[in-house]
């Protein structure tokens, strides 16, 4: 039975067609972000700007992510995912002309983070409301899981190559991020798909929906807050150029390869659920990932050796995709169409807050007690997390089922 549901997962052409578009986009944006990270620390060599990298993404998208969920109402949702990867095309082709030119300064990449940021803003909630409507609800939850597993297959391939390629110089991972992110607009433009608007009118109280839905559904306002606070304290991404240079004393090859070792973990555990779905116990079973997300960080920060430093981030990432899993499809399965942007929207600011503050928390906690002291205390911080969240929300330790 599995395998015919995924057999017919594949036949949803519309689906696939959106599953390669985001395969590209992200595959180029992994890319972008290798090259951006790595060429901030050849100019400043800061452990500070590579979080304010974090924050300067973090901002815009803060901002502007609820307008945005209310926009994927009310507007087609493939278009605004196409004109997301365009501007970050944009952006890469900035890159391109900049670097040789002389002018790829610690400034333009503070401004092209704000750029990346607002786009990032509109794109995840388009694309989050978006993949229920191109599968039958029966489909949905392997849906989730074969989009994060080539997602995740991206992220692997996308560090690794823009490590490789940043050897040849920043100029050709960026070229390359450009063609990739104007492949998936085009896909996206081809995606057909039943549109019906919203009506509600842009008003405070319509903007703020989402928020009120997550807030009076304890379940999902404990699922995505464990993630928040889990990866905002346990994420070491940031530090990983710090970690490649100075203490695993690799170059940018050996960088794209640490940035991909938490995809492939991820990876790994996104085929089995596709495979073998979560159906029992499923609160406790996520509390108890974030904890081994929260051990498998302390082994990382404090390993001296390459290859135990790739499984320790390999097993954060198998660790953060059933949190991963678990929420989108408890969201997708709870919201009704017709405010599946806006919830998409919290979810957005959840998964930003987590990934980009937390990469400006780790320098900022770096440049105080190195990044060692960073990574541990953020991964005890992360252990402690889940502990917390079994007594303040006893509904989602209790869920039994997905839905």
């Amino acid at each position: 039975m599995p395998h015919t549901r995924l057999s017919d997962l594949f036949a949803q052409r519309q689906f696939v067609r959106f599953w390669m578009a985001r395969l590209a986009g992200v595959m180029a944006n992994q890319m972008l972000m290798v090259a951006v990270a790595w060429h901030m620390y050849d100019i400043t060599g800061s452990a500070w700007d590579l979080g304010l990298v974090g924050l300067f993404q973090f901002v815009p998208a803060l901002v502007m992510t609820l307008p945005a969920g209310h926009l994927a109402d009310r507007l087609h949702r493939g278009r605004i995912f196409a004109a997301c990867m365009l501007a970050q095309a944009v952006v890469a082709l900035l890159l391109v002309a900049a670097t040789p030119g002389g002018f790829a300064t610690r400034a333009l990449i503070f401004g092209v983070s704000v750029v990346l940021g607002t786009a990032r803003a509109f794109q995840m909630p388009a694309q989050q409301a978006l993949t229920p409507l191109l599968v039958p609800q029966a489909l949905l939850q392997r849906a989730i899981a074969l989009s994060t597993s080539g997602m995740q297959a991206a992220i692997i391939c996308g560090p690794a190559l823009g490590g490789v390629l940043y050897a040849a110089g920043a100029t050709t991972v960026y070229a390359c991020c450009a063609g990739l992110l104007g492949l998936s607009c085009a896909l996206t433009l081809a995606v057909r798909y039943r549109h019906v608007p919203s009506t509600e009118s842009a008003t405070l109280r319509t903007v703020l929906a989402g928020v009120a839905f997550v807030w009076q559904r304890k379940v999902l306002l404990g699922a995505t807050t464990l993630d928040l606070f889990a990866v905002l304290l346990g994420g070491a991404t940031a530090l990983l150029p710090i970690y490649a240079r100075d203490i695993l004393h690799t170059g940018p090859a050996g960088l794209g390869l640490l940035r991909a070792a938490p995809a492939f973990g991820a990876l790994a555990m996104s085929l089995a659920l596709t495979r073998w779905p979560l159906q029992r116990r499923v609160g406790h079973r996520l509390l108890a990932a974030v904890a081994v997300f929260g051990v498998a960080t302390v082994v990382f920060g404090v390993s001296s050796h390459f290859w135990v430093s790739l499984l320790a981030l390999a097993v954060t990432g198998a660790a953060d995709n059933i949190s991963v899993v678990t929420r989108l499809t408890l969201v997708q399965l709870e919201t009704p169409d017709e405010m599946r942007g806006r919830v998409a929207a919290v979810n957005s600011i959840f998964i930003g807050a987590s990934n980009q503050l937390g990469e400006f928390e780790s320098g900022a906690t770096a440049a105080l007690f190195g990044p060692v002291g960073s990574v541990v205390l953020g991964g005890v911080g992360t252990v402690l997390v889940a502990a917390t969240w079994l007594r303040l929300f006893p509904a989602l330790a209790r869920r039994d089922r997905m839905a």
